[in-house]
């Protein structure tokens, strides 16, 4: 499995890179593993603002659904449009064209008190 270097991690299993207060999110090639078949992305919270750990969406798996988490505290601006008709995107590519959303970060340092690569890849073995 991979965790690349230029990325944050946290503990429920979702990458986040940040250009300037502009961060993309998605979940790391753990979690779509874990998943499995990955059928659909569901994020109806576009436009809102939400609090680090708040629940953005879902991700519905052959076998299972589960949440997916906000890294930091900031507005959601954009869905993957991508995953409508190729949800497997997130198991082929999951830190590349399998992103989920972007959003505007309130504090852009505290991307910095994630997990690194060697502290994720530390957390899931």
């Amino acid at each position: 499995m991979s965790y690349p270097e230029t990325l944050r991690y946290t503990k429920d299993h979702e990458w986040i890179s940040l250009e300037g207060d502009v961060a993309t999110i998605g979940i790391t090639d753990f979690a779509q593993r874990e998943l499995g078949d990955i059928v659909y992305v569901e994020v109806e919270t576009i436009g809102k603002a939400l609090q680090a750990g708040a629940v953005f969406g879902t991700v519905e798996a052959v076998k299972t659904v589960s949440d997916l988490f906000l890294p930091v505290d900031g507005t959601i601006t954009e869905l993957n449009d991508a995953l409508a008709n190729a949800p497997e995107l997130v198991n082929t590519d999951p830190y590349g064209d399998g992103w989920m959303i972007k959003m505007k970060v309130n504090d852009p340092a505290a991307v910095d008190a994630l997990l690194d690569a060697a502290g994720y890849e530390a957390l899931v073995g």
